[in-house]
């Protein structure tokens, strides 16, 4: 059966979890129940304009520890008839929680889109997180929402609808990955929310919106280079290789990647997913400085549940008779994963995005 559930009968708009109920996490009972009524199936067929979605959702709580949660989640999702591209740990701010992320896609999904422009693959991009949070340093695991981003990605195209099906679908391949892990499964979403409408005309927002240039996501999918459509082949594996020989800095030192995911999808668009320790902790701290829910003296960043927004990426795309390097508009992309953090947040680190942007166009120079 398909129903649309309705996150805020299920918890406030505060994140995932409200202050002072430690880690039985919010209306455990309501969580519980919904599960049990709807299979943990959040569907579409029912909803309205004005309902609202969000970019993440928490999936699972485990009951055991970090490591044996990742271990099981790994090996469900590899067993699931995904595909998974990537593993990687992330480097949590003065290493007092635990986070890992897994890059993958759907080959249903990916059959579904083969059609679609290849400047839209990064809605193929699947990624689940396994992270500890709260002062008990629970265990939980989440998803960027596959649905939100077909919204965004997927906007303007004739199969819109299949295409959002395909997302739901790859979604429930992930919850289904998962559900043998000890623990509860839950379905609560959490992170920036907006309506239908909202993500399939995203230019930021609020008055952020000035700060993303008022672009779409098409118009902030920025151009590094380009070369011509018969060197597509040669174009990705010297963008590649150029990155690699790159390395990461510090926390403090926005300079050298490291490309975790580097996936073909069809045969006119690869992306690569990158990632280092400024972008890592730049956006945990973030997220974080302004939450009060999570926090303790144990587990001082609550924004670590926002790590499925990771990698960051750099496309490469054949369209017409040229070749496209693109990345995004980095202030496009982090309101988008990142704006419940507040305005506040915004203005107090608005060189944050120019920084990382800038840092992925040195590294790609003259490739």
């Amino acid at each position: 059966m398909l129903v649309k559930t309705n996150i805020k009968n299920l918890r406030p708009n505060q994140g995932p979890r409200e202050k002072g109920i430690g880690m039985k996490r919010v209306n455990s009972m309501a969580v519980r129940i919904a599960v049990a009524m709807l299979g943990i199936t959040l569907a579409t067929a029912s909803a309205t304009a004005a309902d609202k979605f969000a970019i993440f959702e928490t999936i699972h709580q485990s009951s055991v520890s970090f490591e044996d949660t990742a271990s099981a989640v790994e090996s469900g999702l590899r067993g699931s008839g995904l595909n998974v591209y990537a593993v990687h740990d992330v480097r949590v701010p003065e290493g007092v929680q635990k986070a890992r992320i897994y890059v993958l896609t759907s080959p249903d999904y990916l059959a579904a889109a083969a059609a679609e422009s290849p400047r839209t693959v990064s809605a193929q991009i699947l990624r689940v997180a396994v992270y500890t949070f709260g002062e008990e340093l629970q265990t939980f695991v989440d998803m960027a929402n596959p649905r939100a981003h077909a919204m965004v990605y997927y906007a303007g195209s004739d199969q819109y609808d299949d295409l959002l099906a395909a997302a739901d679908r790859a979604a429930q391949k992930i919850r289904d990955a998962v559900a043998k892990v000890p623990g509860e499964a839950l379905a609560i979403a959490h992170g920036p929310s907006r309506t239908e409408k909202h993500y399939r005309k995203y230019k930021g927002d609020g008055p952020a919106r000035m700060m993303a240039k008022f672009r779409t996501f098409r118009k902030s999918q920025l151009e590094i280079g380009e070369t011509t459509a018969a060197d597509f082949d040669t174009t990705v594996t010297r963008v590649a290789a150029r990155l690699a020989a790159g390395t990461a800095g510090d926390a403090d030192d926005a300079s050298g990647w490291e490309v975790i995911a580097q996936i073909p999808i069809g045969k006119d668009s690869v992306y690569l997913g990158l990632t280092n320790p400024y972008i890592e902790d730049n956006m945990i701290r973030i997220n974080s400085r302004f939450r009060k829910d999570g926090k303790g003296e144990r587990a001082a960043f609550p924004g670590v549940d926002h790590v499925t927004a990771l990698p960051t990426e750099v496309l490469v795309v054949r369209e017409g008779d040229k070749t496209l390097v693109l990345h995004y508009g980095q202030m496009w992309r982090m309101q988008l994963y990142f704006w419940d953090s507040g305005y506040r947040a915004f203005t107090a680190n608005v060189g944050v995005p120019g920084t990382i942007a800038n840092s992925i166009e040195d590294a790609l120079e003259g490739f």
